[in-house]
């Protein structure tokens, strides 16, 4: 007897069909994420004379989304916990369309920043629970993939932002630019109505019964109970460890690795040229729609790099293509920095747009999908989760601190002086990087353990 007769049926007709459509809806979590960080960037150059804003205004306005996935992600795990991942994803749906709408709706920058804490507050929250549902609805061999989708629709949000941002330029309607984003929301949350739970969340709220039916619809009979006790190991081993376990010297040189790579996925500074490429370009001569119309390119270049980092980062592997992108970041900021020396020069608005273009293809090729993914796998499955929020955490933290400062720096240091100090702090980055960052490509987690520990780790794990 075969083993398809002695263990049950094969995996149901559509199944992973499924799984993928599960999957791009959660995702939309994602492509909000990147529309509501990206749209301000056009947007800000209407609202500023509309509402008469200083430029430190400005920042509070860019920066106070900032503020809201800071409380968003912090709050976001025990919501999720608590209330399951699909509701959790229906409360951030919900709070996306209130939050456009109120943000389309707003008489002043008090009302703004409000409204723009929470659509941060959502978009803090989704970060964590997209990919931790799509990572528990989707079988062993697609969650890779399918996990990557989440990072693919941030870049096509981004895209999406700037195209609208461009289609309203001439009209100056920040208000439309702003309110559009209720669209994907409201389709979010009535496809996510269809959806399951994930099949974790009830396991893990003793709902066995309800988990194995969810796991039915697209595993095979073998599958689903190979797959409960998988998930029921991980949790028991799991439940054994503290955010305080973290900084034991077993477990330190990953968090730290972690932290850095997001640390250094800020401190290069993408998301000054993501909120504020027009407001630079602008500052180097471009009228407002030409100044929009480059960062629809920069954010192009963004999305597409991403596909193709996507397609090379397990064949070519992680180390190559993080070290040798942040090289290339780092370059090109001192070039952009040096171009700023030059405000006589013919035609420099279009050299900086190419220098923007480069560095966002660089920056998408690795330190861009280097943070999600270098996260989910320098940690033993047991603190995953745990660890992989400290470096969430940094990302959000410094990505507040960029936001809020970079037209300070300008007025202070000049743009040269600004991407001087990112191109500084990316190479204190790369430094680590080169020094710590192990290739992961293929490898188990066991095995990448040891290499981040080496000796020492090894000596103490016996002293442990």
């Amino acid at each position: 007897m075969d083993t398809a007769q002695r263990e049950g049926p094969g995996p149901p007709s559509g199944g992973r069909s499924v799984v993928v459509g599960a999957s791009a809806i959660a995702a939309l979590g994602g492509l909000l994420f990147g529309y509501d960080t990206g749209v301000i960037s056009a947007a800000l150059l209407y609202i500023g004379p509309d509402f008469g804003l200083s430029d430190a205004m400005k920042q509070v306005v860019v920066a106070s989304l900032l503020l809201g996935a800071i409380a968003g992600a912090a709050s976001g795990g025990v919501v999720v916990d608590r209330l399951g991942r699909k509701r959790a994803l229906l409360v951030a749906s919900l709070v996306f369309t209130v939050g456009a709408l109120l943000s389309a709706a707003a008489t002043g920058a008090v009302y703004l920043v409000v409204a723009r804490v929470l659509l941060g507050i959502a978009i803090g929250a989704s970060s964590l629970v997209v990919p931790t549902y799509i990572a528990e609805i989707a079988p062993p061999a697609l969650r890779g993939r399918l996990v990557s989708m989440n990072q693919l629709m941030i870049t096509i949000g981004i895209f999406t932002s700037y195209l609208v941002g461009y289609a309203f330029a001439d009209a100056g309607a920040w208000r439309w630019m702003l309110g559009l984003a209720c669209v994907p929301s409201i389709a979010m949350f009535v496809g996510l109505l269809k959806l399951d739970e994930s099949p974790r969340w009830l396991l893990a709220h003793d709902r066995v019964d309800q988990a194995r039916a969810v796991l039915r619809r697209t595993r095979s009979a073998d599958e689903v109970e190979d797959e409960i006790a998988e998930m029921s190991t991980a949790m028991r081993e799991e439940s054994k460890f503290s955010y305080r376990d973290l900084f034991r010297p077993r477990l330190r040189p990953a968090v730290l690795l972690g932290v850095a790579v997001a640390a250094t996925n800020q401190l290069v500074g993408v998301n000054a040229v993501i909120y504020y490429a027009p407001t630079i370009l602008k500052q180097a001569g471009l009228g407002d729609s030409a100044s929009i119309l480059s960062s629809v390119g920069i954010g192009a270049v963004n999305m597409i790099f991403t596909v193709i980092a996507l397609l090379l980062v397990d064949r070519v592997g992680r180390r190559p293509l993080l070290i040798g992108g942040t090289g290339v970041v780092i370059a090109v900021l001192f070039g952009l920095g040096a171009l700023y020396l030059l405000p006589s020069l013919q035609g420099l608005g279009m050299l900086l747009t190419i220098g923007l273009m480069l560095y966002e293809a660089a920056f998408a090729a690795s330190l861009g999908i280097a943070i999600w993914l270098i996260n989910s796998e320098v940690f033993p499955t047991a603190v995953r989760g745990k660890a992989a929020s400290v470096g969430t955490m940094t990302h959000w933290v410094l990505n507040f601190f960029i936001s809020i400062s970079v037209l300070s720096i300008i007025n202070t240091l000049t743009a040269t002086g600004l991407f001087w100090i990112y191109g500084v702090l990316g190479v204190c980055g790369l430094v680590f990087l080169y020094r710590n960052l192990p290739e992961t490509k293929g490898r188990s987690l066991e095995d990448i353990e040891m290499s981040l520990r080496g000796a020492r780790g090894r000596q103490s794990q016996e002293d442990e």
